[in-house]
C-alpha cells in the first residue's frame, strides 16, 4: 500500500507512545509509575460536571454551530479579557477539539510549502510535526538550560528571515516549566508586529505561573491583529478528555480556520460545550488549589532530582513539568540516547517519562508531576535507583 508522502513527515507523538507502553505493562499486571502523561490528576470540578450531566438531561446532543455555541465563544471571550484585559469579539473565537485541533487549523491555514515558522527549543512535540506535515520549515531557536531555557528578543529577531511567516511561543513551556519574562515577550511582539508575521501565543498552561501574574501578550493594544491565542481547558479545569480548545485570532484567519473545520470534525462535543461554559463563567477556587498543590509537588520533586548525583534540573516557573538533564549517564549500559534511556528506566524501573528527542534536545526527559506525592515519592527513588547503578 502507496501512502501520501505528507505522512512520512510526522511521527507518533511520543507522549502518546509512552502512554502506550506504560498502558501495556499495567495491562499486564506490571506495577508502573508514570511520569509521562501530561495531564491533571485531579478530577474535573463537580460544578462543571454537573453542567455536562444537565446538557445530556435537556437533550442538548444534537449537531452544534461548528466553531462552538455562541453562548460558549461568548464565555470565553468574558474569561479572557477577565483573566488578562483583552476585549475579543466572538466572531473572533473558535471553539475546537482540544488546544492542539486549534493548532493545526491556524497552521494548515496559514503555512505553504516552504514557509518558515520560528520555534523555541525546546518546543512540544505537536509545534514540529504539524508544521512539517504542511509543508512548513521550521526555524529552531535553542534555549540554554543554564538560563532556565528563557528565549530572547534577539535570539527570535536572529532567526527570521524573508519566508518567515509564523513565530510561535509557548509560554509557561512544556515541556521545560519555563516562563517568557514579560519584558521579552513585548520585545518579541514588536519585532514579529512591525514584519507583519503572525505571533502564534499557546496559552494552555497560561493559569499555572508560579511567580507573578498570569500575562496574555494579546493584551498589549493593538495586537489582536498580530496575534493567535491557542488555549484549551484541558489542563485549567482537569478537563482533558472533554477535549476543548479555543483560538482567539483576527477575524478571517477565524474564517478559514472554521473552513476547515467544517471538512474534517464539523463542531466539537455539543456536552463538553455545556460543561465548558460553566467551567468559564462559574467558580475558579478549583485553578488556585491545583496550582498550589502542583506548587508543593514541584518543590519536592526539583529538591530531588538536583540531589541524585550526576543530574541536573532547570527550575520550572509554570506548568508542571521537570526537565532533567541525564547527559552524563548516556554512552554507558547501551544507552545512547534520551530514547534508549527512557526505555530502560520503563522496563526496569517501571518509570515512565517521555525522551528529550521528541521536544528537541538530547540530553533530557520531562517528567510530569502532574501525580500524587506517593507516585512521585515511589518514582524518583526507583529513578535514583536506576541512573545510580550507571554513575
Amino acid at each position: 500500500m502507496q501512502f501520501a508522502n505528507r505522512i512520512s513527515r510526522i511521527s507518533v507523538s511520543a507522549t502518546l507512545r509512552v502512554g502506550m507502553e506504560a498502558e501495556k505493562l499495567r495491562a499486564a499486571g506490571v506495577d508502573v509509575v508514570d511520569f509521562g502523561a501530561g495531564e491533571p490528576d485531579f478530577p474535573t470540578p463537580e460544578n462543571i460536571k454537573r453542567a455536562a450531566i444537565d446538557a445530556v438531561h435537556r437533550d442538548f446532543t444534537k449537531y452544534t454551530a461548528t466553531g462552538g455555541i455562541m453562548e460558549l465563544r461568548k464565555a470565553i471571550c468574558e474569561r479572557h479579557r477577565k483573566d488578562f484585559g483583552t476585549n475579543y469579539d466572538p466572531s473572533e473565537c473558535i471553539v475546537s477539539v482540544g488546544g492542539k485541533h486549534v493548532i493545526y487549523n491556524a497552521v494548515s491555514a496559514l503555512i505553504d510549502e516552504g514557509d518558515e515558522v520560528v520555534l523555541p527549543v525546546p518546543y512540544w512535540v505537536t509545534f514540529a510535526d504539524v508544521v512539517h506535515y504542511n509543508g512548513g520549515k521550521c526555524v529552531f531557536v535553542h534555549t540554554a538550560e543554564a538560563s532556565d531555557f528563557q528565549l530572547t528578543a534577539r535570539q527570535i529577531e536572529e532567526a527570521i528571515t524573508p519566508r518567515t511567516r509564523l513565530v510561535i511561543i509557548n509560554s509557561p513551556s512544556n515541556p521545560s516549566g519555563a516562563v517568557l519574562d514579560r519584558e521579552e515577550f513585548e520585545k518579541i511582539y514588536a519585532i514579529t508586529s512591525r514584519r507583519s508575521i503572525l505571533l502564534l501565543t499557546d496559552e494552555c498552561y497560561c493559569r499555572f505561573v508560579y511567580h507573578g501574574e498570569p500575562y496574555s501578550i494579546a493584551s498589549l493594544p493593538g495586537a489582536k491583529d498580530h496575534v493567535v491565542v491557542v488555549g484549551s481547558l484541558s489542563k485549567t479545569y482537569a478537563m482533558t478528555g472533554w477535549r476543548v480548545g479555543f483560538g482567539l485570532a483576527p477575524a478571517p484567519l477565524i474564517s478559514s480556520m472554521l473552513k476547515l473545520q467544517s471538512h474534517t470534525t464539523s463542531n466539537p462535543n455539543s456536552i463538553a460545550q455545556k460543561a465548558a461554559v460553566e467551567a468559564l463563567l462559574g467558580p475558579q477556587e478549583s485553578v488556585g488549589q491545583m496550582l498550589s498543590e502542583y506548587c508543593r509537588r514541584r518543590e519536592y520533586v526539583i529538591r530531588t532530582l538536583r540531589s541524585i548525583p550526576g543530574v541536573t534540573c532547570a527550575n520550572p516557573r509554570g506548568a508542571f513539568y521537570a526537565y532533567p538533564n541525564i547527559g552524563k549517564f548516556l554512552g554507558k549500559d547501551g544507552i545512547s540516547n534520551t530514547l534508549d534511556f527512557a526505555e530502560k528506566l520503563l522496563a526496569e524501573a517501571r518509570v515512565a517519562v517521555v525522551p528529550g528527542e521528541a521536544f528537541g534536545t538530547r540530553e533530557h526527559v520531562r517528567i510530569s508531576y502532574a501525580t500524587s506525592m506517593a507516585e512521585l515519592e515511589r518514582g524518583l527513588e526507583r529513578f535514583r535507583q536506576f541512573v545510580t547503578e550507571r554513575a
